[in-house]
């Protein structure tokens, strides 16, 4: 038989060769029709008295990065279409039957009767690393690029093919739920050490070593379908397991203050499925997954962290009319930690990069900041001294203008100050090249008013980065109103070079995401002026999503530069635009007490000298709220509400006001620009998924007791009377072929 998906030969010896290769894709994935395919190659395979083992492998670079997910939410539409035509019991079976169908399939493989090797080339992950986890034995080409992994939850799901009963089979049971609950890959060192791996072998002998192990009388049957076997931790009710699943239980509650629905799923399907047999496990598993499928949990993050991301990082925003823009130098001004920071990765992703400061020691600092980021990652085993030498050799530093002469773009890194801004425009713009883009890295001045310093308002943007540059995954692009579509398409492809997720937001006081976050921690301080106790604040926090507590927040941002924020703002806007209250607080704590925040070891918590135990709450803090309130009085929910509440408010004025025009890029930057409870699905999803009409009567009813922050934007109230939602209302836009 022909196959669209794959290729199958058969060699003398009677093996089969499954060669997975979908046209057109430079990735394999697990769509309706390759879990077809497979299942029919099963089918035949095991029917052929010839086939005396099967070899699976791919013929792209990887193996597979999983499921298309796009296939899981069409799943869910086609179940909904029934639950309306056909009732909710047979809409719940159509459901059951067709998110196993993948499950069936691997089973099929294990208990076909003929040996199946996987013959890994490359990364293997999520769905993809079930099928090498049903075969029965697993062979790899050696390359330190290959990671194998079930990262599904990530996107609010769990393994739905197996990946729940095979791998606490295989593992140590903390070994296997690490994998699970994390979602972290491992490399090939790890899974060889697991004997998830059986051999790596250089990949010219990858097929043949595959061969080799059916030749050599490979066994046909998983270890659990044998008699006799016992459970790598030993039986759940056992001294051992009873040791695992309670703690297990308690770190499940601690890590995810049961938000998500998959992590309790996974959890429930170990502890059920290893008290029983394979098929009856793997039923178990089904019908969660099955469940899991219907959360709205699920279905925010499917479309936010995956769907949504997936489409910005390949330029759903970009101007189509632009032909592809290529940096090959970059230009910094600015060499203090988040320029120096954005040099690195720059200079990691291939561009040559001019660090400029004041003086030549500044600049050189800027260049040993890269330096100690990657002797940190060879330390760790992460990186190589040749990749040392290649990324510094990329980095020039100077404190000569002039370096700029050649540069593709050039980004602004310096004060956060109007005049001092200006001054590096006056000093930077005569040396330009003609066609250079120049970008300011500012977060809060708006980017029109800082334009207006630049001659060609047109070649000038913002390009926000968030710190630390090396780990922040999210990169804001303002759009000034003179900015043209060159200056936009330039700054969309470099962030993409360096391996970032742009959002493009129009120009307003502290863009999209400050305007948010800062909305988070103003409400923290709200509450330690009210006289919530400070660990309740940061606790309650965590509860609702976030990753850190508004205080650990501020302390992180520092004091003196929230400070600092605050009183620029009140300068431009009048004192009526920030918060007295608070900024006689923040005074006091950066201006009387000298507390800056993380940067100097001290802010709303202490923190010890590096490397010697843990940061925590200034002692002293509860002395400068005004007043204590009882904490058995207060109102947990509400707490975690407001701190939700606050900024989804505000990420609903920025759609009002028009900084954000695609609701994609809210959701998508609010997660990974400041964390926003990534099971919500982000800031609008958040609004959507709970129905603007009761969004906003929460709003009401926060705005009646603590003030004029929670009031809807009209926009809102607009859209609750009309039952509409952000995505419905505005549509994302198609991405540019």
């Amino acid at each position: 038989m022909t196959y669209a998906n794959f290729k199958v030969e058969t060699d003398a010896d009677g093996i089969a060769l499954v060669t997975w290769d979908i046209p057109g894709r430079s990735m394999n994935v697990l769509d309706t029709r390759t879990i077809e395919e497979l299942g029919s190659i099963v089918d035949h395979t095991t029917a052929d008295a010839a086939v005396k083992g099967v070899v699976i492998t791919s013929g792209k670079e990887a193996f597979s990065a999983g499921a298309d997910l796009s296939m899981l939410e069409g799943m869910n539409k086609t179940f909904a279409e029934a639950l309306q035509a056909r009732g909710a019991e047979a809409a719940q079976k159509m459901l059951f039957d067709e998110s196993r169908k993948l499950s069936l399939t691997l089973r099929k493989i294990e208990t076909s009767g003929k040996p199946w090797v996987a013959a890994i080339n490359g990364l293997a992950l999520g769905g993809a690393f079930e099928v090498t986890l049903a075969c029965h034995y697993r062979v790899a080409s050696d390359n330190p690029k290959t990671r194998l992994g079930l990262p599904e939850i990530k996107v609010g799901l769990f393994p739905g093919g197996g990946g729940t009963q095979r791998l606490p089979r295989m593992l140590q049971p903390q070994d296997a739920m690490q994998m699970l609950l994390k979602g972290e890959a491992i490399n090939l060192d790890k899974a060889k050490a697991q004997n998830i791996v059986g051999s790596v072998v250089p990949a010219a002998d990858l097929i043949k070593t595959a061969k080799a192990w059916i030749k050599a009388g490979g066994k046909a049957v998983a270890p659990w379908d044998e008699k006799g076997f016992k459970l790598p931790g030993g039986p759940v009710f056992s001294k051992n397991g009873m040791m695992i699943f309670p703690a297990g239980n308690a770190i499940y509650r601690r890590e995810t203050y049961d938000n998500y629905p998959a992590a309790r799923a996974i959890m429930q399907c170990a502890y059920e499925g290893l008290q029983l047999p394979m098929d009856a496990a793997l039923r178990v598993e089904s019908r969660y997954f099955a469940h899991i499928l219907q959360t709205k949990e699920a279905a925010a993050m499917i479309r936010s962290l995956f769907l949504s991301m997936q489409e910005l990082n390949k330029g759903a925003r970009r101007p189509p009319n632009v032909p592809p823009t290529n940096v090959k130098k970059l230009g910094i001004i600015g060499a203090g930690f988040m320029g120096a920071s954005v040099g690195y990765v720059s200079a990691r992703a291939g561009i040559d990069v001019v660090l400029i400061d004041r003086d030549q020691e500044s600049a050189d600092k800027g260049k040993g900041h890269a330096k100690s980021v990657i002797d940190d990652l060879i330390k760790k085993g992460r990186a190589k001294e040749a990749d040392r030498d290649g990324i510094l050799s990329r980095i020039s530093a100077t404190a000569d203008y002039n370096a700029l002469k050649d540069c593709d773009l050039v980004i602004e890194a310096v004060f956060e100050d109007r005049k001092v801004k200006a001054e590096t425009y006056a000093k930077a713009q005569p040396l330009l090249k003609s066609d250079a883009i120049f970008a300011s890295n500012t977060s809060t001045l708006p980017i029109n008013s800082l334009a207006e310093e630049f001659k060609d308002q047109g070649k000038f943007i913002g390009i926000h980065f968030f710190s630390p540059v090396e780990k922040m995954m999210l990169v804001e692009i303002i759009v000034g109103k003179n900015t043209n579509d060159v200056a936009l398409a330039t700054a969309l492809d470099y962030v993409r070079a360096i391996g970032k997720t742009p959002i493009v937001v129009n120009d307003s006081r502290g863009f999209f995401a400050n305007r948010c976050v800062l909305r988070f921690t103003a409400e923290g301080l709200e509450m330690l002026m009210e006289g919530v106790p400070p660990a309740m604040i940061e606790n309650t926090a965590r509860m609702a999503g976030m990753p850190v507590g508004p205080l650990s927040l501020s302390d992180e941002v520092a004091l003196d530069l929230v400070l600092k924020i605050m009183k620029a703002t009140e300068a431009d806007l009048g004192a009526n635009a920030v918060d007295q209250s608070q900024k006689k607080l923040l005074v006091e704590m950066v201006e009387k007490q000298g507390r800056f925040g993380r940067k100097n070891g001290k802010g709303f918590y202490d923190y010890p000298e590096k490397g010697k135990g843990q940061k925590s709450l200034w002692s002293e803090l509860s002395g400068l709220q005004p007043k204590h309130l009882d904490p058995d009085t207060l109102d947990i929910e509400e707490m975690k509400q407001r701190f939700l509440v606050v900024q989804a408010v505000e990420a609903a004025r920025t759609v009002e006001d028009h900084v954000i025009t695609d609701p994609r890029e809210a959701d998508v930057g609010s997660i990974l620009g400041f964390g926003f409870a990534p099971f919500t699905g982000g800031t609008l999803s958040y609004i959507d998924f709970m129905g603007t009409k009761k969004f906003v009567e929460l709003c009401h009813k926060l705005e009646a007791k603590y003030g004029s922050r929670f009031t809807p934007p009209k926009l809102l109230e607009d859209m609750a009377a009309k039952g509409e939602t952000f995505y419905g209302r505005f549509p994302p836009k198609k991405a540019a072929a």
